[in-house]
């Protein structure tokens, strides 16, 4: 049996430049991702609202009498708004087990041994689910401008409102980072994906009762700020220039939205860490 030379010989294979390891863990969620057919059906379910928004907008645009599907700015703030209980399920679905799947497997120590910082892991797992959260709000929100203009065959519309395509973009940019990183650093926090899926269910909708009950008491929205979602409602609306719905100024709800993406950031801080090995 012939002996190979199993001498050193130096690596012959291409070289990936540094701060670009993020992009593999990206792929590789997103590949895993739309393997299973049921998340593959949740995404499709979420464009249905896109679907029905696409019908009035053609009648609208073809038939008089039924102007009163007319788009307007707040057409497509009512959109983003139906979005969010898709946002809710594909963050569930597609975020628990970003990090605490590789904790239950043990595989922090293999990514972070790898030439791989603690800050393009995490930057990897955010951006599968921020991609994710876009497909589902940005991307039908501007295909909704592009049919607009398709049906009635003029600009008109987007030319009186512009800053449509910004306020579409910012509101979000807004929503895919802030529950991005909540949903990565409560799944930080747990090796069980399901337990961190009803965590995240948990912080919304406790925090969601507690402002109905200060408003209940109150008989005032002032305290609004206490429930994200209230935060990231009144953001859209102070974005796309429709009346507050809340009477908590804007600033604040930003100021929550900051503190909550920060908090998270220090969580996974601490818990994103591979073990180190004394020779």
């Amino acid at each position: 049996m012939p002996i190979h030379d199993q001498s050193y010989r130096r690596y012959g294979g291409g070289r990936v430049p540094r701060g670009r390891a993020w992009t593999v863990i990206m792929s590789a969620g997103l590949r895993g991702c739309f393997r299973k057919r049921a998340f593959v059906a949740l995404l499709l379910l979420s464009w249905l609202p896109f679907l029905v928004r696409t019908v009035q907008l053609y009648a609208a645009a073809n038939f008089p009498q039924m102007a009163l599907f007319a788009p307007t700015p707040e057409t497509f703030r009512q959109f983003l708004d139906q979005q969010s209980t898709f946002v809710f399920f594909v963050t569930v679905f597609a975020g628990a087990g970003l990090v605490a799947n590789d904790r239950r497997a043990n595989a922090l120590q293999i990514y972070l041994s790898k030439p791989m910082t603690r800050a393009e892991y995490v930057f990897g797992k955010f951006a599968v689910l921020a991609i994710l959260l876009l497909m589902v709000t940005w991307l039908p929100a501007m295909m909704l401008l592009v049919v607009q203009m398709v049906f009635s065959g003029s600009t008109a519309f987007l030319g009186r409102n512009l800053y449509l395509v910004p306020a579409i973009t910012l509101l979000s940019l807004i929503e895919a980072v802030m529950v991005s990183a909540a949903m990565l650093a409560l799944s930080s926090l747990s090796r069980n994906g399901r337990f961190v899926g009803i965590l995240y269910a948990g912080l919304i909708f406790f925090t969601d009762a507690l402002s109905g009950v200060l408003r209940v008491v109150t008989r005032d929205t002032g305290l609004a700020w206490v429930s994200f979602s209230n935060d990231l409602a009144q953001l859209g609306d102070a974005i796309f220039r429709i009346p507050l719905r809340y009477a908590m100024p804007w600033p604040v709800a930003l100021v929550m939205v900051l503190v909550l993406v920060a908090a998270s950031a220090a969580v996974l801080e601490r818990r994103v860490r591979g073990v180190e090995v004394v020779s």
